[in-house]
């Protein structure tokens, strides 16, 4: 009996990385090793995609330095990249247009072309359940056709949560779940917070991303 070919995949991170973290790098780790466990997919590449400024989250800073700070933390890695097409844009950019663009960008000559999927922790997955915050067209473009990868926690239930959503379940075949069996619980907020008090955030963001924090006295505010 033949093999069947693995698909070839691209883990696609978009956000807004204010600052990126040691947990988001193993984000993609988790992700690819899990996919590729299946034996159904073969995981070519992991790109981050930092928001364009237009997003207007409070505490942001210019993308200038999240996109600076993206690269140094990536500098090391042989399989994940920046990429700075939406920080370049006019606006700000819908998640599902910035993963169409990537689906063309990064296939672009290939006689292979590679799927996307949305690499995303568990809270981007329950966001899809707050009234009005996603149209339903968006997410059944993120959730059907290009598809999510979720790292949750040990101990979460987001079979559950897809289960009680009928827009998730009708879409449930491409959701991949992840668990990190290894707690870790960092998040940027924190770690603006402990930039703030002037605490030590050592080894949980790269230390070239710590440096560069310094260098240009960022959240400081």
């Amino acid at each position: 009996m033949a093999v069947s070919a693995r698909t070839k995949v691209w883990l696609v991170a978009c956000g807004s990385f204010n600052p990126i973290t040691n947990m988001h790098l193993r984000l993609f780790e988790l992700a690819r090793d899990s996919l590729n466990a299946t034996g159904r997919y073969d995981v070519v590449g992991g790109l981050i995609s930092p928001v364009n400024d237009a997003y207007g989250k409070k505490g942001l800073i210019s993308g200038e330095h999240r996109l600076q700070m993206c690269r140094l933390a990536t500098q090391k890695s042989d399989w994940i990249k920046v990429d700075d097409w939406e920080i370049q844009q006019s606006g700000w950019t819908k998640t599902r247009v910035a993963m169409e663009h990537f689906e063309s960008s990064l296939n672009a000559g290939s006689d292979t072309p590679a799927s996307l999927r949305l690499l995303c922790g568990a809270d981007l997955l329950e966001s899809f359940a707050v009234p009005d915050l996603w149209s339903p067209e968006d997410m059944d473009k993120l959730t059907g056709h290009f598809g999510l990868v979720v790292v949750t926690r040990a101990g979460s239930n987001p079979e559950r949560f897809i289960h009680e959503s009928d827009a998730l379940y009708k879409n449930k075949a491409s959701i991949h779940i992840a668990t990190e069996w290894i707690s870790n619980e960092i998040s940027s907020t924190q770690i603006r917070r402990a930039l703030r008090r002037q605490n030590s955030v050592r080894y949980l963001i790269p230390d070239a991303v710590l440096d560069y924090i310094k260098t240009h006295s960022l959240y400081q505010e």
